[in-house]
């Protein structure tokens, strides 16, 4: 089917004053929700050292904030579309605030976990309600597509603040303090959103059903869960006891939705190939970064013995590539197409993951920095890109729900990501032939591994670091061959896939 996206009306194209205020205060929630997810990669190895979490756990702290987005993002979405999408922002944005201090003064492996679940049902609230405003403040599709660009580039950049704040922050106070930085961002949302946001709404989304905001629950996190443990431990009952609750709600949901007259989540949406192909290359993109991305911030601390801040800094071509592709893939995407687009960055992005195959305990930094560059300009054009497909595909008074599906295939590929790729790296890891003598912790994870080193005889302690960090570089770089073979296979599905497709050349 040919998708050619229809342009505005005379009625849309009035250019509201003031749009460019609110989208500040919209790059700034984005920001928010980046800069946490980013700076949690710094702090785990001071989180493993103090909470002392086994290595299940520690993969629970990264991740469980992902699989409660995962769960709820639709559910949120929808929500804004019926109470106002301005409402349910500032609302979670103050929640969001206020959950980070929980974050920040967790006392246990446990209450920490519980802790990112919280800050996932407030996070949940924010990225589809600023998508969903840039729909309805942008009319004019040029207009749109820079501020989409804008929108990526934020987070992109949150990607390269979060490290380096975060590393200023571990190098002078305690780990929770990396939290305490959304205070003040929220603080900011909050006030100016009040004064600057317009509030957007559907004006007949009928009743918010309840049971499809369970089954939807219910579904992505059973099912999210049992991939994760089955690739950690193998087949055994219960994941697969929660793979099949999973898939049945899931299932349940679809149908709900194909009866009710105000669904939760309109599934003739997918009916579009343009937008069903954008979904799909958002959620296997960030299947084949996150895990990887969440296991290299240890790789330059534990293995190359970078601090917190030369690591956070380390990262930073992959943000500054991906604003600077995010600001332009708009119109290169009009001038050529936009399947050339997104199909070239998911391929380049596979590229240079392959080239970290290579890593070992000692890369210089000119291999990881130009592949980290690459990644970023290849993200930031395939995500621009695929952003504005999907908010250009559906009605303005829907945007809040198709904003979420977007959302929704970020978040659980950025779950299976860290489920599927982290538990190669920690199940390779967990293999290395160890000393004897050595704690059984270190076999847990890498910071554990260091922990138990700082204990023992010097000789010791040395043969148990050189094989801990010659196991997690072997699981790392398989890890990567792993998320090269998925982005190149993407990039494939996605020319296919959004063939004919166009963004509006505007007015």
């Amino acid at each position: 089917m040919t998708s050619t996206l229809q342009p505005a009306t005379a009625t849309e194209a009035v250019k509201r004053p003031g749009r460019w205020l609110a989208l500040s205060v919209l790059v700034l929630a984005v920001l928010l929700v980046a800069v946490d997810a980013t700076v949690l990669g710094l702090a785990t190895p001071y989180i493993s050292e103090d909470l002392e979490p086994t290595g299940t756990q520690l993969l629970w702290i990264g991740d469980v904030y992902s699989f409660v987005i995962a769960g709820l993002l639709v559910s949120m979405g929808s929500l804004g579309d019926r109470i106002g999408r301005k409402r349910i922002l500032l609302l979670g944005a103050t929640a969001f605030g206020a959950i980070s201090v929980l974050n920040a003064y967790a006392t246990t492996p446990e209450l920490l976990i519980l802790a990112r679940a919280l800050l996932g049902v407030a996070g949940a609230t924010l990225m589809p309600a600023t998508l969903a405003l840039i729909r309805n403040l942008f009319h004019d599709p040029r207009e749109r597509s820079l501020a989409v660009g804008i929108w990526g580039a934020a987070a992109s950049a949150g990607t390269a603040i979060g490290p380096i704040v975060g590393g200023f922050l571990l190098e002078h106070f305690w780990w929770g303090s990396v939290f305490l930085i959304n205070l003040p961002v929220m603080a900011v949302l909050v006030l100016v959103g009040i004064r600057s946001l317009p509030e957007s709404r559907n004006p007949n989304p009928g009743p918010w059903d309840m049971t499809s905001v369970a089954l939807s629950l219910v579904g992505m996190i059973a099912v999210v869960y049992a991939v994760k443990e089955t690739a950690a431990h193998g087949i055994t009952w219960e994941p697969a006891a929660a793979g099949v609750l999973g898939a049945a709600a899931l299932y349940a949901f679809v149908r709900r939705q194909l009866t009710l007259p105000a669904p939760l989540l309109d599934m003739r949406l997918f009916r579009n190939r343009g937008f069903s192909g954008a979904v799909l290359a958002d959620l296997l993109t960030i299947l084949g970064l996150s895990g990887l991305v969440f296991f290299l911030s240890q790789y330059l601390q534990l293995v190359q013995g970078r601090g917190p801040l030369e690591a956070g800094l380390a990262e930073l071509p992959a943000a500054v590539g991906a604003v600077a592709a995010g600001l332009v893939a708009g119109t290169v995407a009009r001038r050529y197409s936009v399947r050339a687009v997104v199909s070239g960055g998911l391929a380049a992005i596979g590229v240079a993951l392959a080239a970290l195959t290579r890593l070992d305990q000692s890369t210089g930094y000119p291999l990881l920095g130009a592949a980290l560059l690459v990644v970023g300009v290849g993200a930031g054009f395939s995500f621009t890109v695929t952003a504005d497909v999907i908010l250009s595909s559906v009605p303005k008074d829907h945007a809040g729900s198709a904003s979420a599906v977007s959302e929704t295939a970020y978040e659980l590929g950025a779950a299976l990501g860290i489920a599927v790729l982290g538990s190669i790296v920690t199940g390779v890891y967990r293999d290395f032939a160890a000393p004897a003598g050595t704690p059984e912790g270190a076999h847990e994870s890498l910071g554990g591994a260091v922990e138990a080193a700082s204990g023992l005889p010097t000789n010791t302690a040395q043969d148990l670091l050189s094989s801990a960090r010659a196991a997690f570089v072997d699981g790392l770089t398989i890890a990567a061959g792993a998320g090269a073979a998925v982005l190149l296979a993407t990039a494939v599905a996605a020319w296919f896939m959004l063939r004919d497709q166009r963004l509006d050349r505007g007015f």
